[in-house]
């Protein structure tokens, strides 16, 4: 019979770790071989009774031909502990010579000073070896073990974990308390059940591909800010994260697609700190059971639930902003080059035929919308929510209508038409401010008769590139019912360089009484001013021009 069968068959071994988070319990029943051991229960820290009575039988004799102490145990240590040997608080700072021993299963170095693990490579049928508390600074000496189960380095000061290529069949590796920076050349473990690496410098986890048997990892008092890696363990059941530096679900976001992980701790964290930690943690990890060591109630289950569908929902709604966002600006852009297009034409026509022509051949440069709909194909379908979002913002290539609050903003000649549109009355009631952009003003004054019936409210008027070139156009604001501010932007409209124009403003709509105009308060001087600067010019104007001269100045209002 092999060593691995002699363990499958001779040994029943029992791991239990949830109780103690950083120095694993195990148990090892043996139930056949009885009369080498008559129903015994042996651990790895080995019970006291066991330890003193065996110490009572050991001997390390010094030998003149080696540097290291020889093993001797009495006839009776022999009988009576035939697959075990504790030396434990020996004072060790070797391992002894043991021979005649090739017997061994169980072999506890507990509590000693052993700086390097040596002389045990004849021990080929040992399953337990337990080094816990020593000061070991690299995994040495080990390849001949091949039927080792359960290794116990805890405690010791090693850096790297290395040279645990025969090791196969090893079930438990515990590495906890050393000076560990990095998970690695574990990856041939395939059997490995459980794997303590806590108290160590561990600055990530990854690299854990291979080890398809492991159902607890104890990452415990690291410096550990992301995970990486888990989700591809098949058979992990418990991961302890206390007390390390991760402050996101980000970056432990491989945690979500594990479908086998069912206790998880992460108190000690700035993560756990955060007022949404739980009910994140239980949103993207619906089948776990326990968290922080507690049990997951089904009342948290259906919070978390309710919380997830509220934070989708937002994220739905976040989506539909961007997008409209998105198609705002490319639609503002597209209307901007058009209407640069014009200016240039305008400034380049000679006679009104030619304008004519220019007007109706297609620019080569005219965007067709493709960039809009390049935008759209990449986002996907709209569902029917954002459709609804929609109807506010009417996106069409070369113009674009936008109710914002309480203002309604114009980009194109082409918005012009949705004044002819069925605004709903609470709509037309709320808006107070109607903007234009790149739009001519002498489009906009034709439907001012329509502006002062479909909305009613509105007493701020808002002109960006729309050539207001003369102040003989404001004249036309006249028609309507009420303007209480008004703002001329500089860009696209040359009529706001003359020194007088606000001055003419507030003489020729004095009817209005004017409150603001650019965003600056009207004063009782302004009016005074605009008096004396235009109220003589108007007197002789309508004495002494004749009517028809008199109404192409100042209008037909």
């Amino acid at each position: 019979m092999d060593c691995q069968d002699e363990v499958n068959c001779g040994l029943h071994l029992v791991i239990q770790t949830s109780s103690l988070p950083e120095k694993s319990k195990v148990e090892f029943k043996l139930n056949k071989d009885t009369s080498s051991f008559p129903g015994r229960l042996l651990q790895h820290d080995l019970e006291r009774n066991y330890s003193s009575r065996q110490g009572d039988h050991i001997n390390l004799v010094s030998s003149s031909l080696s540097s290291f102490p020889i093993l001797q145990r009495s006839s009776e240590e022999k009988i009576l502990y035939s697959d075990r040997l504790s030396l434990e608080r020996q004072k060790l700072t070797v391992c002894p010579i043991i021979n005649g021993e090739d017997h061994l299963r169980l072999l506890n170095f507990q509590h000693n000073f052993i700086t390097r693990i040596q002389n045990i490579s004849n021990l080929q049928k040992l399953i337990s070896l337990d080094l816990y508390d020593n000061q070991i600074e690299e995994i040495s000496g080990l390849s001949t073990l091949r039927c080792l189960r359960v290794l116990l380095l805890g405690k010791n000061r090693i850096k790297k974990i290395s040279n645990l290529e025969n090791l196969k069949s090893l079930d438990v590796l515990d590495l906890h308390g050393n000076q560990i920076t990095k998970i690695e050349n574990i990856n041939h473990l395939c059997e490995l059940r459980v794997l303590n690496l806590a108290r160590n410098f561990l600055s990530h986890v990854d690299n854990l591909n291979g080890l398809d048997s492991l159902t607890e990892l104890n990452l415990r008092h690291n410096q550990i800010t992301f995970v990486r890696d888990v989700d591809n363990l098949p058979c992990l059941q418990h991961l302890f994260l206390s007390f390390n530096n991760i402050s996101s679900f980000d970056s432990v976001s491989c945690l979500a697609d594990s479908s086998s992980l069912s206790d998880i701790t992460f108190d000690g964290n700035p993560i756990a700190q955060e007022s949404w930690y739980k009910h994140t943690v239980l949103q993207n990890m619906m089948q776990l059971r326990q968290l922080d060591m507690k049990r997951i109630t089904e009342e948290e289950r259906r919070m978390a639930s309710v919380l997830a569908k509220k934070e989708e929902e937002k994220k739905r709604e976040s989506h539909k902003q961007s997008l409209l966002k998105e198609k705002k600006r490319l639609t503002i852009n597209n209307v901007a080059r058009q209407w640069d297009l014009q200016q240039q034409r305008v400034a380049n026509i000679a006679t009104d035929e030619d304008r004519k022509d220019s007007d109706s051949a297609q620019d080569p440069c005219q965007t067709d919308g493709s960039t809009l709909s390049a935008f759209l194909e990449e986002t996907g379908p709209l569902d029917s929510g954002l459709n609804n979002a929609l109807q506010g913002l009417s996106v069409i290539d070369t113009y674009l209508v936008e109710v914002d609050g309480d203002t309604l903003s114009l980009y194109g000649s082409g918005a012009l038409e949705s004044l002819d549109r069925n605004w709903s009355v609470q709509t037309a009631g709320m808006i107070t401010t109607v903007s234009f952009t790149f739009i001519e003003f002498d489009e906009i004054v034709h439907v001012l008769p329509k502006l002062k019936i479909k909305f009613p409210n509105s007493l701020h008027l808002k002109f960006k590139e729309t050539n207001l070139v003369m102040l003989q156009q404001f004249n036309a604001l006249a028609q309507l019912r009420r303007i209480d501010q008004l703002t001329i932007d500089p860009q696209g409209n040359p009529v706001v360089n003359f020194t007088l124009w606000k001055y003419y403003v507030l003489f020729r709509l004095s009817h209005f009484s004017m409150q603001k105009i650019n965003g600056t308060e009207v004063t009782q001087n302004d009016m005074i001013m605009a008096e004396r600067l235009f109220g003589i010019l108007a007197h002789v104007a309508s004495s002494e021009l004749p009517q028809y001269r008199l109404i192409s100045i100042l209008g037909d209002a």
